[in-house]
């Protein structure tokens, strides 16, 4: 298992959280509430997220190093779009 974490400053997150989680409950098994958020996708990967007053926490878990690069990709890409009005920045670290 492998796994990205980002923090990424908003003052959004929580709204960020909640409309991803919308988003890809029709495809996908998620649960979420203001604060915390998850989703499990068709690969086995879990994202979760954790809204604080100033940042969007997020975390990925994956089997492999290619599905965290496409995950990463494919989180940072819908929340950039949901956050059209303001330039946030995705900085993954990963960890093993």
């Amino acid at each position: 298992m492998v796994q990205s974490t980002a923090n990424v400053k908003t003052e959004h997150a929580s709204k960020y959280l909640q409309q991803l989680c919308k988003h890809w409950s029709h495809k996908m098994e998620t649960e979420f509430n203001p604060e915390k958020g998850k989703v499990v996708f068709p690969s086995g990967a879990v994202t979760t997220l954790a809204a604080s007053p100033a940042e969007l926490h997020l975390n990925i878990d994956a089997d492999s190093g290619e599905t965290l690069d496409r995950l990463e990709q494919v989180v940072a890409d819908h929340i950039k779009r949901f956050a059209f009005r303001e330039e946030l920045e995705f900085v993954w670290n990963r960890g093993a």
